[in-house]
């Protein structure tokens, strides 16, 4: 399934900037405008799922032993899971690149740019910081 959504994605990347060739002022123009549009975002969609995805485990999970006195629902006896530094590292690259972008749209376009950036950006900023977070919390 991996492999599947990566050449999707990346040939529906390719369908988008093959026809933002053809957009122009014409009412093909549009239709090929929003041809770009909808490819590139579903092939950027499938690329990043696939290059994301975590597989599956060989075998299955054990499930988590409620600890006594532990709330209906609560799962208080569960194993944490071990560190996986590819959270460590998607959540520094995420917010690097935020920054980055953050701080370009500082210099070039002022303070009032870099605050409609940052109000774009924030859930990637957050969900780069929930990573962060949760390589430092599990166990080692």
């Amino acid at each position: 399934m991996r492999r599947i959504s990566l050449v999707a994605g990346a040939a529906l990347v390719i369908l988008a900037f093959g026809a933002a060739t053809r957009v122009s002022d014409t009412r093909e123009g549009l239709i090929a405008e929003v041809v770009t549009l909808l490819g590139g975002l579903a092939g950027v969609g499938l690329l990043v799922y696939g290059l994301t995805v975590r597989r599956r485990a060989s075998q299955a999970p054990t499930p988590s032993v409620p600890r006594e006195g532990a709330a209906p629902g609560e799962r208080g006896g569960e194993i944490p899971r071990p560190r996986s530094t590819r959270d460590i590292l998607l959540g520094a690259g995420g917010i690097t690149l935020a920054l980055i972008l953050l701080s370009g749209l500082a210099v070039s376009g002022g303070g009032l740019w870099a605050g409609l950036g940052l109000a774009l950006l924030l859930p990637m900023i957050a969900g780069s910081v929930y990573l962060c977070v949760r390589f430092l919390r599990a166990s080692p």
